[in-house]
């Protein structure tokens, strides 16, 4: 259920910034972390306790050495399919409706003038914020609520593993649900399948869908709903860090 009806006025550079913080750990991220942080406190699209806790990430990231920055980053989000920032990890796995499903949401992106760099995905997740910054308060709120379901299964798994910079990341995915107008609750997970089952060749021709192509010369709705059986997979590749510069410019 929502929390708020009205959406903040303003909150484009608050996810712009999200985004930026979820990024890998780059030497030009960690040199622009001051300018994350002001672009953060003078929109103030989040609670004053939120915003606190996002400054202790911010805090740790930039007293890190980078080697360790990075080591931490790679083992939390690269080493488990519950936290990766893919969100079609979570909902399609490796299945034949993930391809389609990737089309229609860069489809959605270049309609919108947004078009990915080289090596970016659509459904990493700095990549959906990205896009959510550009579109109207109402209309960003309504997107991210789509994705709702799977960044509370991504907080409750940051929030499982036992580790300081996992608490601190799952502050970043309660501020996109706080913007989202939805609780930072935890959820029940399911148990991840057994290495052979992850592994298991689909059966033919199963799972192919063809909802939304039927018409691929026209713009198809985007849905992204929860998956009750899943056969996933690690999806390689990071999206390209864009200027923290972003953070700060209006929509």
């Amino acid at each position: 259920m929502a929390l708020f009806h009205n959406p903040p006025r303003r909150m484009s550079h608050t996810l712009r910034a999200l985004a930026w913080l979820l990024r890998y750990p780059t030497d030009a991220l960690r040199e622009n972390l001051g300018a994350v942080r002001e672009a953060l406190h003078e929109e103030r699209a989040l609670t004053f306790g939120r915003l606190s806790e996002l400054d202790a990430l911010i805090d740790r990231l930039a007293a890190l050495p980078p080697l360790r920055a990075e080591a931490e980053y790679v083992d939390l989000f690269d080493r488990g399919r519950r936290t990766s920032l893919h969100l079609f990890e979570h909902v399609h796995g490796d299945s034949r409706d993930r391809g389609p499903a990737m089309i229609d949401l860069t489809q959605t992106y270049e309609r919108a003038g947004l078009l990915l760099g080289d090596g970016e995905l659509p459904d990493f997740l700095p990549v959906v914020l990205e896009f959510a910054s550009t579109q109207p308060p109402a209309e960003a709120v309504e997107f991210l609520r789509e994705t709702a379901h799977i960044v509370r299964a991504l907080f409750t798994a940051m929030l499982e593993r036992p580790s300081p910079q996992a608490a601190l990341f799952a502050a970043v995915l309660a501020a996109v649900l706080d913007l989202a107008g939805e609780k930072a609750e935890r959820v029940p997970l399911p148990e991840e399948p057994a290495l052979d089952e992850s592994w298991a060749e689909p059966e033919a021709f199963g799972g192919c869908s063809s909802q939304g192509q039927a018409r691929p010369d026209q713009p198809q709705p985007i849905h992204i709903h929860r998956s009750t059986e899943r056969t996933s997979g690690r999806t390689a590749g990071h999206a390209s860090a864009h200027g923290a510069g972003a953070a700060r410019r209006a929509a």
